[in-house]
C-alpha cells in the first residue's frame, strides 16, 4: 500500500483499516506506540483510534457503525462491501493526528477500506426576518422604582436595633 496523506488541520475523515494479523497481533495494537507503529505515524491520539473484531458490532454492523456511530452519510457506504469484512478493523480519525500534516506509512499487514468523512453541520442560513429579531423591537418596560428595596432596607434596619436592644437589656 503507497503512503497516505494527511493535510494539516483536518477534520471529520475517517479511515477504515482491515487487519490482515492475528488477533493477539490486532489486540496489541492496543498498547501505547503500538498503532503508530504500523500507521508510521508519531504521537498518535489513541483516544481517537478504535481496534475491534467486526464480531463485537454483532447486529450493528461496520455500516451501521459508521452511519449511525461516526456519522458517516449512507450514501457513502457500501453495505455489502463493509458486510465482507471480518475480523479486526482498525477506525482512525482525523484527531488522532492532532491537527498535524502527517504521512501515513501503512505496515504491508494493514488493508484501507476507505476513508469516509462525516456529515458535516451546515451552520449557513439567511437572514432572520421576524419581528423580534430587529434591533430595537423589544417591549419597552418603565424604569424599576427603587421604592422596595428601600423598604426592605428600613425594616432590616429595624429588626438589626430590635435585636441588639434585646441583647442590652438582658446584658444590663
Amino acid at each position: 500500500m503507497s503512503d497516505l496523506t494527511v493535510a494539516p488541520n483536518e477534520r471529520g475523515v475517517i479511515r477504515l483499516f482491515a487487519l490482515n494479523m492475528r488477533s493477539e497481533e490486532a489486540k496489541f495494537l492496543r498498547e501505547p506506540g503500538a498503532a503508530n507503529q504500523v500507521l508510521g505515524v508519531a504521537k498518535l491520539d489513541m483516544d481517537q483510534i478504535d481496534i475491534f473484531p467486526v464480531s463485537d458490532l454483532e447486529d450493528l454492523g461496520l455500516y451501521g457503525y459508521l452511519n449511525e456511530g461516526c456519522g458517516v452519510s449512507a450514501d457513502l457506504l457500501d453495505r455489502k462491501s463493509l458486510e465482507a469484512i471480518t475480523g479486526w478493523v482498525m477506525v482512525v480519525r482525523s484527531a488522532a493526528f492532532g491537527g498535524r500534516a502527517v504521512t501515513i506509512t501503512p505496515d504491508r499487514r494493514l488493508h484501507l477500506f476507505g476513508p469516509f468523512t462525516e456529515e458535516a453541520t451546515n451552520w449557513a442560513g439567511g437572514p432572520i426576518e421576524t419581528e423580534s429579531a430587529k434591533p430595537f423591537s423589544a417591549p419597552q418596560t418603565s424604569p424599576q422604582s427603587d421604592q422596595p428595596r428601600r423598604i426592605g432596607s428600613a425594616v432590616l434596619a429595624l429588626l438589626i436595633l430590635l435585636a441588639i436592644g434585646g441583647i442590652l437589656w438582658l446584658i444590663l
